[in-house]
């Protein structure tokens, strides 16, 4: 008898369910994006027990025809595509017919669909890939599926679940991508109960990254549009203050759909690299829009990864258009005081998905306000402060009111005594600007840097810096309009060095400074072989060099800027780090080590300096294009503005 059989259809739709759902999210990722093919303005998600016990996801969707739901669950059944030609054009987040099938095979699922020009719904039950039940009911239009018990009979696949709590992280983390990239649809997200985030669907990007993310976010985001070569990119760039320990929230689309891709991240960080310090991230949420033609979306099951036809144009675009955008723009930072807890009041802001006119709700909570008349102060100076967690997974259902404070006090008829309150308040709602239904809490003065023409850091405007001095021997103080400026002086000064060097690097015009006797290094034989291959970098930044004799090298002189430190050692390190990397890497290295050349070669903190000299390198700073990074991304400066000075003074409350 042979020894080799062919599995029943039961079994290989279960073990075919394991590279399409690996988990509760794989399974609500799938049906939200079922959802968004299906033309929905609105969505729903809610979860129990990570997930793990239920799942029901409802849409405002076109609906299912009764005689395409049992096919819908057939393995390779789809509306997506009808030829292989049609993978290189296909704009849907879905397209192999695969999801259903590998849900049913290892959960219970119910289906109830209608279509819109249809009188009744469907009702459809299969478990574990078997047809249950198929009924006519009566179901609003659009699509609810419920899955219960995943991987019920499939223990082995159960029991390597997580935590519930980390599940359902896992789908609060798919669901937010999910919503940054439709922002045109109102994304609803419940986990036991509570909403954890919901949007509004009105096609404003940043009200969804302010849903998601928060206010402190929100604020620091840079609109970019920029297009070239058929490719368009368009989204939100983080200010290097949003900056982040890991690559997590770097959110980027093609055609609207979530993607990873090595090439993209890079990109990314490489226009940031003037901005940002080692080890640091930036935020941002990018979508680029570009011909299907030139990538492949069909690599994975999961279709997150894609690849390009063209990688290093892509990559050129991506971070030419990045740097672009950042040096387009003042990068001040500022500083800002500790406040007192300001007046907030919540409101229920979650869009229900087939609520038409969307509304906030001005029912505040009763428990806030049942002190006596004589507490009413400090009942609303301690009302419930916003929180939102970097984490994303912080409940949601709840917003900051502060634009309807004064109504609040009105309504509250405090008397004469408490006036001063009133006054106070509406001053700092002069603070506040609104945007569409959310709230922003914006500085003034970094919303001032932001619109005016003419930049603060620039040669122009130098005449109105006011130098009033140096503390601590190592920052500087100036004045320029109502606002305060600290500058670093290690900082300020590597930037003007890194600058000249990088410019005469580029140039081929670097200055030596001879050295007399010269220095003799010994290499190694990989050493050795690698300088005589590559020795036009060494030129390139300003070293001499002849070969003595074996493995040895006759170091004649080294790039002015360096002549204070031990030439041997800079040279050694160099080559060692230029040995060691690869080689399309070994430019990156160089720029690493001009900034290290840089950085030896500035004036350290601790030091004295002259009213002049201080002078002469403001004058310097000034006109660089971008002044307010170090090449590590340190920032030069920070601002405080006399407005945040008053606060601290009790001049303003």
């Amino acid at each position: 008898m042979g020894k080799i059989f062919v599995l029943d259809n039961i079994t290989i739709d279960k073990i075919a369910a394991g590279e399409v759902v690996e988990r509760p999210a794989s399974v609500v990722k799938e049906l939200v994006e079922n959802a968004m093919d299906s033309g929905a303005s609105a969505i729903t998600v809610e979860i129990k027990n990570g997930g793990i016990e239920f799942i029901r996801v409802t849409d405002n969707g076109k609906g299912i025809e009764k005689e395409d739901i049992p096919k819908a669950f057939l393995r390779h059944a789809t509306s997506k595509i009808r030829q292989i030609e049609d993978l290189d054009t296909v704009l849907s987040m879905g397209f192999r017919g695969e999801a259903l099938a590998s849900i049913a095979s290892v959960a219970k699922v119910e289906l109830i669909t209608k279509c819109h020009d249809e009188l009744m719904g469907n009702r459809y039950v299969i478990e574990g890939g078997v047809k249950k039940e198929l009924e006519e009911i009566g179901a609003p239009s659009g699509t609810t599926i419920i899955v219960r018990n995943l991987f019920y009979n499939t223990p082995a696949r159960r029991k390597f679940l997580k935590s519930e709590s980390a599940e359902g992280g896992h789908i609060a983390d798919i669901l937010e991508h999910l919503a940054l990239c439709r922002p045109d649809i109102a994304f609803s997200f419940i986990m036991n109960g509570k909403t954890k985030f919901s949007t509004a669907g009105n096609n404003d990007l940043k009200e969804v990254i302010y849903r998601i993310f928060g206010r402190e976010t929100a604020k620091e985001m840079i609109p970019v549009s920029y297009e070239k070569d058929g490719i368009k990119m368009e989204g939100y760039l983080g200010t290097p203050v949003n900056n982040r320990p890991n690559r997590n929230y770097e959110n980027y689309f093609i055609n609207k759909r979530f993607v990873k891709s090595d090439i993209i991240a890079k990109g990314i960080e490489e226009g940031y690299k003037a901005y940002l310090m080692q080890h640091k991230f930036p935020f941002c949420v990018l979508n680029f829009e570009m011909d299907t033609h030139n990538l492949d979306v069909n690599v994975h099951p999961a279709k997150m990864e894609v690849r390009f036809h063209n990688k290093q144009d892509f990559y050129d675009f991506l971070s030419g258009a990045v740097r672009e955008t950042l040096q387009a723009k003042e990068m001040i930072s500022d500083c800002v005081v500790s406040e007192p807890v300001k007046e907030k009041f919540h409101f229920d802001s979650s869009p229900q998905p087939f609520e038409t006119n969307r509304r906030i709700s001005e029912d505040l909570p009763a428990q806030n306000f049942t002190a006596e008349i004589s507490d009413k102060k400090d009942a609303i100076i301690n009302a419930p402060k916003e929180e939102h967690a970097e984490n994303n997974i912080g409940d949601t259902d709840t917003s900051d009111n502060d634009f309807f404070v004064a109504k609040v006090l009105d309504s509250l008829s405090l008397g004469k005594e408490n006036a001063d309150i009133h006054k106070n308040v509406i001053k700092e709602k002069e603070h506040i600007f609104v945007e569409k239904d959310y709230v922003i809490s914006q500085k003034p003065v970094q919303l001032s840097l932001f619109e005016e023409e003419e930049r603060v850091l620039s040669e122009k405007a130098r005449k109105n810096f006011t130098l009033i001095g140096q503390i601590f021997e190592s920052y500087w103080l100036l004045t320029y309009g109502e606002n305060l400026y600290f500058i670093d002086q290690h900082a300020a000064h590597e930037k003007v060095n890194y600058e000249k060097l990088m410019k005469r690097y580029r140039d081929n015009a670097v200055v030596s400074q001879q050295i007399n006797p010269p220095i003799i290094v010994s290499l190694s034989p990989k050493e050795g072989i690698w300088l005589k291959d590559n020795l036009t970098y060494f030129l390139n930044l300003g070293f001499e060099l002849e070969a003595f004799g074996g493995n040895e090298y006759a170091l004649r002189a080294i790039p002015l800027e360096l002549y204070q430190n031990d030439p041997k050692d800079m040279f050694l390190s160099a080559l060692n780090e230029l040995v060691e990397a690869v080689p399309d890497k070994a430019p990156d290295v160089i720029t690493d080590r001009i900034a290290t050349m840089a950085c030896k070669a500035s004036v350290k903190a601790g030091k004295t300096l002259s009213r002049a000299e201080m002078e002469e390198l403001l004058d310097e700073l000034l006109k660089l294009e971008n002044p307010y990074h170090c090449p590590h991304g340190r920032p030069t400066l920070f601002s405080m503005s006399k407005y945040e000075i008053e606060k601290k003074f009790k001049r303003i409350i």
